[in-house]
This record gives C-alpha cells, sequence and structure tokens, in this order.
C-alpha cells in the first residue's frame, strides 16, 4: 500500500502486528482477507469471527506526515478471516419497500421527518403556479415576451444565496432561529394567498392589462418562499439527529416535487373544461371544476394550520457543544467575505463560466416547447399526463444518477447527458412543427411524452451528477456556503436567459394576418398571441412566415454545441482530475 497524500506530500506507514504467532500468511485465502474484509465493510456487515490465524483482533496503523502542522492520526482496520464467508452470498442485502417504511415509521425522528416534509412541500405550491400553471395560463392571451416577462419572478429561487447570511444571522435566540423566520414568512403568503384568491382569477382573466401585477405579486411570492427555504435548509441540520441527516435530502426532495406536481399536474387537470366536463361533471359547464382563486385560498388556510402548530406545539432546540460554536463563528461579514474568496479561486471561474452558460441550449425546450405545443391544439390536461408520467422518472433516474456519478469520471454521465438533451431540443422542435393539423393522436401523443421524458430523465441525470460533484468539491469546513454558492450558480443558469430568448421568440417571428379578397379589413401582424386571436374573430386566417420559436431553438442548439465541445467538455474533464485540496478555502481543510 501508498499513502494517499496530496501532490508534494510524503508520508510513511508503520505497520505494528499485536502477538504474532508465526509468519504472515501467505496463502491465497489468508491473503484475500483485507479485502474481502473491505466489501464486507461496504456491504454494512458485522461479523464476529476470529481473525487469520497470527493477527490479533485489529492491526493498527500510523500515518505520520512530515508536515509538523498535520498531526499523526491513527485508524485501526478489522481483518477478518475469509473462510468465514464461505457459502455466504455477496449480493447486497435488498429489503422490501414496506420493510424500509416500517423502519422510517419506527425512527425517533419520524415526526420531524414529516414536519420537514410539509414545510418543503408549502415550499413546492407556490414555485408549481409560478414555473408551471401560470405561464399556461397567461399563453393562452399573451405573447411570449408577455410570457417572458412573468419568468423573471422565479428569478428569487436562484439568487437566494445573496440574502442568505442575513437569514443565518439575525434571529430571536428566545423563539428559535429558524422559526423566527419561518414563522412570520408563512403567516405572510398566507394573508397574500389569501387576498389572491379573491382578485387573482380577474386578473389572470385579462392579463394584458395586469401583467406587471401579476407579475409582481409572484415575485413577492417566490422571494418569501425562497427565503422559507433557506430557513428550512439550515433547520433540518440541527432538527434531525446526525444518523438521521441523510433523510434531509429526500424530505426536500418528496415535499417540493409533491407540492410542484398539485399545483402543476393536478390543478391544470383540474382547471380545464374538458377534463372537467369529461371526468366530473355530469352537465356541460363553461369553467373548469378548480379556479386559481379559490385553490389559492385553501392553500392559505394550510399556511396558517402549519404555522400554528410551529408556535404552539414545536420548540426549536439550541444547539449545544461544537454546534454551539458554528453558529457564531461565521458572522454576517464574515460570510460575504468567503464567498468572495470562493469565487477567486483559479479554477472556480472557469466552473462559474460552465455553470451560467452550460444550459443556453435546453432553454427553448425547457420553457417554450410545451407552449408551442398548446398553441398547436395540444390540451392542458394531456400535458398535465406527460408531466404526471414524467414525475415518477424522474424519481428513479435520480436514485440512479447518484450512482453512476462516482468514481474518477464524476462528471462523465453529465456530459452523456448533456448531448442527449441537445438531441431532445432537436426532436422536440419536430414535434411541433409535425404536429397533426386534424388534432392530437393517441401515436403521436406517445412520441411527445417520449420525447419529454427522455429529455427529462436526461435534465435529472446532469441535476444530480452536478450535484454530486458539488458535494465532493465542498469545502467541509464551510460546506454550507460552498455549496449554496455553486447551487445557486447552477440553477441561475437554466434562469436568467429564459427571459431574453422568449423576447427573441416574438422577434423573429413575422405573421400577417390575411383576408379574403373584398375584404374591407386590412392585414396587420399577428405575431403576438393576442392578435392572432383577434385575427381568427374578424375572419382572417394568421400566415405565419418564420417561427421565431424555430429560429431560437436552431440557434441555441448550434450555440450549444460550439460551447460543449470548444469549452465545456474540455474544462469539465480537466476540472474532474483536480484534486479536492485544490477548491479548499480554509487553512483547516487544506491540512
Amino acid at each position: 500500500s501508498t499513502p494517499s497524500s496530496t501532490p508534494g506530500t510524503a508520508g510513511r506507514y508503520n505497520l505494528r502486528k499485536r502477538k504474532p504467532k508465526q509468519a504472515t500468511p501467505k496463502s491465497k485465502k489468508q491473503q484475500g482477507g483485507r479485502r474481502m474484509a473491505e466489501k464486507a465493510r461496504r456491504r454494512g456487515r458485522d461479523t464476529s469471527s476470529p481473525p487469520p490465524r497470527g493477527y490479533a483482533n485489529d492491526v493498527e496503523i500510523t500515518i505520520d506526515g512530515i508536515h509538523e502542522r498535520s498531526p499523526a492520526q491513527r485508524q485501526v482496520f478489522e481483518v477478518e478471516d475469509p473462510d468465514s464467508y464461505a457459502g455466504v452470498s455477496t449480493s447486497k442485502d435488498r429489503r422490501s419497500l414496506a420493510d424500509k417504511w416500517r423502519e422510517l415509521y419506527a425512527n425517533k425522528d419520524f415526526g420531524n421527518i414529516v414536519l420537514l416534509i410539509a414545510l418543503y412541500w408549502l415550499q413546492g405550491i407556490p414555485l408549481g403556479l409560478a414555473h408551471g400553471s401560470i405561464p399556461f395560463l397567461l399563453k393562452e392571451k399573451l405573447s411570449y415576451a408577455q410570457v417572458g416577462l412573468f419568468s423573471l419572478a422565479g428569478y428569487p429561487y436562484s439568487l437566494k444565496l445573496f440574502w442568505s447570511p442575513i437569514v443565518d444571522s439575525l434571529y430571536d435566540r428566545k423563539f428559535g432561529r429558524r422559526k423566527s423566520w419561518i414563522v412570520p414568512i408563512q403567516l405572510v403568503l398566507a394573508l397574500v394567498f389569501w387576498w389572491m384568491g379573491s382578485h387573482i382569477d380577474s386578473l389572470v382573466r385579462d392579463p394584458t392589462d395586469h401583467i406587471y401585477e401579476i407579475t409582481y405579486l409572484f415575485l413577492a411570492i417566490v422571494f418569501l418562499s425562497a427565503t422559507q427555504d433557506i430557513a428550512v435548509d439550515g433547520w433540518a441540520l440541527t432538527l434531525l439527529s446526525k444518523e438521521n441527516l441523510s433523510y434531509a435530502s429526500t424530505c426536500q426532495t418528496v415535499g417540493i416535487n409533491c407540492g410542484f406536481f398539485l399545483s402543476f399536474t393536478v390543478f391544470l387537470a383540474l382547471n380545464s373544461v374538458e377534463f372537467s366536463n369529461k371526468y366530473i361533471y355530469s352537465t356541460a359547464h363553461e369553467q373548469g371544476f378548480l379556479q386559481l382563486g379559490p385553490y389559492m385560498s385553501f392553500w392559505a388556510l394550510i399556511y396558517v394550520l402549519v404555522t400554528l402548530y410551529l408556535i404552539l406545539f414545536k420548540k426549536e432546540t439550541r444547539p449545544t457543544g461544537e454546534d454551539a460554536g458554528q453558529e457564531s463563528e461565521y458572522g454576517l461579514v464574515e460570510t460575504y467575505k468567503t464567498i468572495w474568496r470562493i469565487c477567486k479561486l483559479p479554477h472556480m471561474r472557469l466552473f462559474i463560466v460552465v455553470l451560467l452558460f452550460s444550459k443556453i441550449g435546453f432553454i427553448p425546450n425547457d420553457s417554450i416547447t410545451k407552449l408551442k405545443l398548446i398553441e398547436h391544439g395540444l390540451h392542458k390536461e394531456d400535458m398535465a399526463l406527460a408531466v404526471l408520467i414524467d414525475f415518477p422518472v424522474q424519481i428513479f433516474f435520480g436514485y440512479y444518477a447518484a450512482r453512476w456519478s462516482q468514481g474518477e469520471s464524476k462528471m462523465k454521465p453529465w456530459r452523456i447527458a448533456f448531448i442527449l438533451r441537445l438531441i431532445c431540443a432537436a426532436l422536440s422542435m419536430l414535434t411541433v412543427h409535425y404536429f397533426p393539423e386534424s388534432g392530437l393522436t393517441t401515436w403521436y401523443f406517445c412520441i411527445i411524452i417520449i420525447t419529454k421524458v427522455t429529455a427529462s430523465m436526461a435534465g435529472t441525470v446532469q441535476f444530480v451528477g452536478m450535484s454530486a460533484f458539488i458535494t465532493q468539491i465542498a469545502d467541509p469546513v464551510i460546506g454550507g456556503t460552498y455549496m449554496t454558492l455553486l447551487n445557486t450558480l447552477s440553477n441561475f443558469g437554466g434562469t436568467w436567459p429564459v427571459f431574453f430568448i422568449m423576447r427573441a421568440v416574438d422577434y423573429f417571428t413575422s405573421a400577417t394576418c390575411m383576408f379574403p379578397e373584398g375584404s374591407e379589413m386590412s392585414a396587420y401582424s399577428c405575431a403576438a398571441q393576442e392578435d392572432r386571436n383577434r385575427c381568427t374573430k374578424d375572419g382572417g386566417v394568421c400566415d405565419v412566415a418564420w417561427d421565431g420559436y424555430y429560429v431560437m431553438s436552431t440557434m441555441c442548439i448550434v450555440v450549444a454545441i460550439a460551447l460543449y465541445y470548444g469549452f465545456i467538455r474540455p474544462t469539465v474533464v480537466k476540472l474532474e482530475r483536480l484534486p479536492d485540496h485544490i477548491w479548499r478555502v480554509s487553512k483547516d481543510s487544506r491540512r
């Protein structure tokens, strides 16, 4: 064995056997003891078999570095007899799903896990509206440039890093560090939701004159939800015991996805007139079963109930020992200085450029394709069904993507998924271009679902792979700030181009409303959705010479391919091969 050390650092191993009785065994079985013990350790097997003959119960290894600043580390490895594994299957133990749920229910943190899921669930409700349902409702009456204006409402969730140190630093110790923010924010959200329950339907019914009011309202909602997310993420680290911290990410994934699913898929289906008349009403109605106003009023009550539970029944415990010292280790100013030191790392600058520009090729497909399909005749409930099918696929591939993103080529799945997403973006253009004029058919709907699910699968692999890489390179001493910075930049890379690309779609679109000969109406531009609707009412036909969607999709795909092979791919391959200490900022983590 050779010591694992950073370049330029030497070390030595001093192995001392305890109570040797004979020479070192040289049989193949005994030589494989250490390898089998390591496999057993990875399987989590707890064995009590005796060690090989000639060895005591453990072998002590002392690792001494030549630098005096690195103290000697002592580790003890258990070496087990490989004969004890005879006849034992080496396959991984697989427990049934029911056993895992019973174990979770019996967990001492079960109540806290449910609370975390509920808090993250409340975050998913406004996100599902802002990023899912509202753009669909607005696109029926607005242009892409106007829908792009509304997309600015989602920016706070990608920029929360800039005020997260304030949330971590200012609080009331008596009431609780995290509750000081979560309780008032949820009460304000409840008030805003309750007010919008009485006014939002009239605003969405005539969005042309109220697009700014709608954008400002949801901008405030997403800002409050992002701030709540900062406090909940911090609370999860102390709310759960150390042995159950792995459930924190699971709570976040389950909670936010379920809230998003309700506000997007379920709401769009129940809001659809066609779906309601077909599956709910016995007689035809002019409106869907669930309107936006009552939906938001219902969740205002849920916000109040959850907040009252936090006030009356949930006491936030103060951290003790080392955790208490860490609370005051980094103040507000020091946290911002740390963020700046991270950004100044030489290799970090290249990585930030990758995070900000690697998603340009996917924006038209992720943000515009679904709106184009609805414009061509796809019903909202059909799109909701596609999202319903897509939901379990994301969960499934999210689990396996974490396993694929291991080893030396950690970002290889990310690079493969990059190419796959570009292929899906090109195929999505074809599904829009060849949409049946006679209406949606079953086989064509299957093609749409396959394309969407494949693109979503690739996106999930990229997201999990990038998250795994960020987790590995993050400085453990300041891991929270480090990971928040990189995750924020990654999210912002998929948010900032949306506004500009949607405006460009209208800019490159050339369409004219044509009327029959002898008509008193004169031709006019019908590039915007509002003008197209007016053209149809006036008895004309909107003749589209150039569709800006195809122009922007093609441009983004070409730019993405050039960036990938010219900069992104060689940079990512270079960065993933760097040793971990290159990414460190604090002195303690470099030792």
